[in-house]
């Protein structure tokens, strides 16, 4: 496997044997003194470039970085698409993300604070502050985000409960891991940005959640993550249940907002009464 230093050289000499690419950037993970690093980090690298279009209609500039297991582009018929990106992961493990972006609309490209100028060749840019994941820092929500969240919790794990109950596995699992899930991970993100004064990174998908939270509410976490068991899936439901009420009451409280206490008691009381019914019934009461 290439080390850091190979990568980073085989890109400045692509940079600066090509007189289409005015610009290198790195982003991501490799400059960001907050992530781990380990043999997964990509290279995340913007090339500022006078015609991307060159590099999309001869692509014999990939075999330059090694041999493909598969690579990936954005949808270049979506609206306002005029950046190329190349996803590329190869067979000696690494990964490279390259977006090749028009020089003369590189100034959206250089709002990511996690930014390392590797080449500049016509001086465009100067002098850039010390690479910083401020612009990732969890946003603190106002009133109706809050509010917009948790009803969306409350909702959507009514229609979790209806799934176990009619024995739908899919419908159960996409309704609880995709919009449950992101509800609870917003929560999360926003009760430890609020206890680190909004100025931390809880990472996509709240993946360094297990750093800043006690060891009582990661567990009580992983206790949300079930398998194909419909008892076991009641199970992360109710604690699903708990834990975002600790945690929005606790956001609450400190944000200084008002709690949906009521639709937490009468959807509680709801699935509870889901949980129990037997299969046969004919009415809900």
């Amino acid at each position: 496997m290439r080390n850091e230093q190979e990568v980073i050289s085989q890109l400045l000499d692509f940079a600066k044997s090509n007189e289409d690419i005015r610009l290198v950037i790195l982003n991501g993970s490799r400059v960001n003194d907050n992530a781990p690093k380990d043999i997964f980090c990509d290279y995340d690298v913007v090339l500022g470039v006078t015609d991307p279009e060159n590099f999309l209609n001869d692509r014999s500039w990939i075999r330059k970085f090694g041999e493909l297991i598969i690579m990936q582009q954005n949808d270049l018929n979506a609206n306002g698409a005029e950046a190329y990106i190349f996803l590329m992961l190869f067979t000696d493990g690494v990964r490279i993300d390259l977006t090749f972006h028009p020089i003369e609309a590189i100034d959206a490209a250089l709002e990511d604070s996690l930014k390392l100028v590797l080449l500049d060749k016509d001086n465009l840019i100067g002098e850039t502050d010390i690479p910083n994941d401020s612009i990732y820092h969890t946003k603190k929500p106002d009133q109706e985000e809050f509010d917009k969240t948790m009803n969306n919790f409350w909702w959507c794990s009514t229609n979790v409960a209806k799934g176990l109950w009619r024995g739908e596995l899919g419908y159960s699992k996409y309704m609880f891991e995709v919009i449950v899930r992101d509800c609870i991970i917003d929560a999360l993100a926003w009760y430890i940005g609020m206890n680190h004064d909004w100025h931390i990174n809880t990472g996509k998908a709240g993946k360094w959640f297990k750093r800043y939270l006690p060891e009582e509410l990661w567990e009580s976490i992983e206790k949300t993550y079930a398998g194909r068991d419909y008892e076991e899936m009641w199970e992360a439901l109710f604690e699903a249940v708990r834990l975002m009420r600790k945690i929005g009451v606790e956001l609450a409280e400190g944000l200084g907002y008002k709690y949906p206490k009521e639709d937490d008691e009468k959807v509680n009381e709801y699935m509870e009464k889901v949980h129990s019914l037997p299969k046969e019934t004919k009415g809900f009461y």
